[in-house]
Parts: structure tokens; C-alpha cells; sequence
């Protein structure tokens, strides 16, 4: 029984099933003190019955993954921390100043997000993503994904007030998993992070994007294109084949007027692939009429022999974007000192 991926209604049905009383209010005072609170013992400030806590020390576990590297850019203070899985696997952490120092210098941050993962490894292969040169090993569970958000908060001097599923994985492809973790993060005994601070990314995989829809998540949605022309994110994303752009356009339609919000779309921009204003065109073609706010990324490295837009070209592209009537806005990558391309720490530390 993990506690680290339970909410105070799955900890009260989990006990039941194993022949243990537990009232609500009891089962919101122990996960308040290991998640909410990071504690190492699941006995509470205010008293619950000796007898459930005895349970809990002899049959649940909350332990978190352990943060075997720590790396801090000096340019824009993002540090990305690697962490060791029970089993021995590698996943990975980023962590995001919302504010405080930049590459000009200032006092230290205050707050952050943090960008976690939901998979060891990808099975999506994108051919500009370090972590699809590794292919699938295996899920995380939501214990370990909320267990990866506690092992970074806790060395942490501010407040993490966000949380971005953008790390290694994909996290449609572990659907369950990551939205039982976002459902603890935001909640008042769990990460305590309001659910409109925590994104949740995926290339585009549009059944799981309609179910995500149907369900009515507060998370917010992210999409990540790269292209809106067939071919060329078929080249780029190879889950296109799976997923085809009309089919994608449609889903993406259908969640904005559910919401009745934008619905961001990203581009990792890649030099002389993705930056012409033949792609603005496509973009504006394919998603007329639907309400976006439109993210545009630097690339990290090289990767697959891309290379990242210059300024010129980052430039055009945002000029030719405004025909879409959008929110544009630079996402600027973090930690690239450090190789900061997603799931790049983590391969490395795998491959050796």
C-alpha cells in the first residue's frame, strides 16, 4: 500500500479492503503528514487511533525516490536533479524558478515549478528528444511520481507552487498514473498546488486526449506539435502515424469548447525544419477558429542532428504567427548548460 499516490478516499477504501477501519477525517491527517507535509512517519500532529497507526508502520510504505545528482545551471539557476527509483532505475527532475535570478542576476528565487516525469524512458521516439533514443522501460506509478515531486521539494529552499508533466515520458501514455498524481498534488493534503499551476503535455495522442476531455480534468492542457504539416511531423513525431492531424485538429477543437479556454500548442523550434512561414500557414489552416495560446521552445543540444533556430528565424516564425490572432510566448529553455533536453540527465546516468 503506497501512500504517496493515495488521496484520503482511496486510503479509507484501500483499508476497508484489508479489513482496517479508517475514518475520512483520519485518513486526511495521515496522508496531511506524509504528503502535504513531507514526514517520515505516517502518525499525525493530531492524535488518530494507535491501532491504524500501527497498521500503517508495519504495512504501508511512503518512501520517496533518492536524488543521486543535483544540477544547477549558473545562467538561469534551473537545476535538474536525477533520482534513483527502488528498483534501480533513473528518473528525473527539473526544477524552474517562476522568479528571481535570470541571466542578468537578482536576488535568489522564492518560487518554482517543477517539471516531473511519468515514464523511465519513451516510447513516442521523437526524433529531437534525447529520451526517444532510449525507447520504453517502464511506467511510474503515481507514488513514485508524487514521491519525485516530495524528494525535490524537500531540498528546496522557497515554495514549489507548480507543476509541469513535460519530463521524460509521455504522459498520456501513462494516463491513469499521471492524473491520480496530479489529483494528489492538488490536493489540500497533498502537494497543495492549485490545479490550474499544474500542465499536462502530450505529443498528441488523440484517444487519450478525448478521454482527458470527457473527464473534465482542471489540469491544463498541453500539446506538443512541432508541425502542422502531415509529413513532416510524421518525420518528427512518429506517433503521427497513429494519430493524424485531422484527427488530432478535432480533439484539440473539442477540449477548447469544453473548457471554454485556449489550449496551448508547442513547438520545439528547430532550425530550417519548422521555423518557415509555410508552417505559420499550416498552423493557422489546420486550427482556424479554435482558441490557442501558442508556446515556442528552444531547442537544448543537438539531438538527432537538429539544431537550434537561430534568432532570425525565431523571429520570422513569431512574425509570421501573428496571423493567428494568439498569445505568443517564448519558452525559454533552462539549464541548457547542463544538457537539459528532456531526459537527457537521465540517459546519460543510464548509458553510462
Amino acid at each position: 500500500m503506497k501512500l504517496l499516490g493515495m488521496r484520503p478516499e482511496d486510503l479509507v477504501s484501500a483499508l476497508e479492503a484489508s479489513g482496517v477501519r479508517c475514518e475520512p477525517a483520519e485518513a486526511r491527517r495521515v496522508l496531511a503528514r506524509v504528503v502535504a507535509e513531507g514526514a517520515d512517519d505516517p502518525a499525525p500532529r493530531r492524535p488518530v487511533r494507535k491501532a491504524l497507526v500501527e497498521w500503517l508502520r508495519a504495512h504501508a510504505r511512503w518512501e520517496r525516490p533518492t536524488v543521486v545528482e543535483e544540477h544547477r545551471d549558473p545562467g538561469d539557476g534551473a537545476t535538474r536533479f536525477v533520482l534513483a527509483l527502488e528498483d534501480g532505475r533513473r528518473t528525473e527532475v527539473v526544477r524552474i524558478p517562476l522568479d528571481g535570478p535570470g541571466p542578468g542576476g537578482g536576488p535568489p528565487a522564492t518560487r518554482f515549478s517543477l517539471c516531473l516525469s511519468s515514464q523511465v524512458g519513451c516510447a513516442m521516439a521523437c526524433a529531437f528528444c534525447a529520451t526517444g533514443t532510449l525507447g520504453l522501460d517502464r511506467d511510474l506509478d503515481a507514488a513514485e511520481i508524487v514521491g519525485s515531486f516530495l524528494a525535490v521539494r524537500a531540498r528546496t529552499e522557497g515554495r514549489v507552487t507548480g507543476a509541469v508533466f513535460m519530463g521524460q515520458g509521455e504522459p498520456f501514455h501513462n494516463y491513469d498514473a499521471v492524473i491520480r498524481a496530479a489529483q494528489v498534488l492538488s490536493h489540500p493534503v497533498g502537494g497543495r498546488i492549485s490545479a490550474d499551476a499544474i500542465s499536462i503535455s502530450t505529443v498528441g495522442l488523440v484517444p487519450a486526449l478525448r478521454r482527458y476531455t470527457a473527464e473534465g480534468h482542471p489540469y491544463r492542457l498541453v500539446v506538443s506539435l512541432h508541425s502542422a504539416r502531415a509529413a513532416q511531423r510524421r518525420s518528427l513525431a512518429p506517433v503521427a502515424g497513429r494519430s493524424p492531424l485531422p484527427e488530432l485538429a478535432e480533439a484539440i477543437a473539442a477540449h477548447a469548447r469544453a473548457t471554454r479556454d485556449r489550449v496551448t500548442v508547442a513547438y520545439v523550434l528547430l532550425g530550417g525544419v519548422n521555423t518557415d512561414p509555410e508552417e505559420a500557414e499550416a498552423l493557422r489552416a489546420l486550427l482556424a477558429g479554435v482558441p490557442l495560446r501558442i508556446n515556442l521552445v528552444d531547442l537544448n543540444g543537438e539531438v538527432g542532428g537538429f539544431r537550434r533556430a537561430s534568432d532570425a528565424e525565431r523571429n520570422h516564425f513569431f512574425d509570421a504567427l501573428q496571423v493567428m490572432r494568439a498569445p505568443i510566448v517564448r519558452r525559454y529553455s533552462v539549464g541548457a548548460s547542463r544538457a537539459a533536453a528532456c531526459g537527457m540527465l537521465a540517459a546519460q546516468a543510464e548509458v553510462g
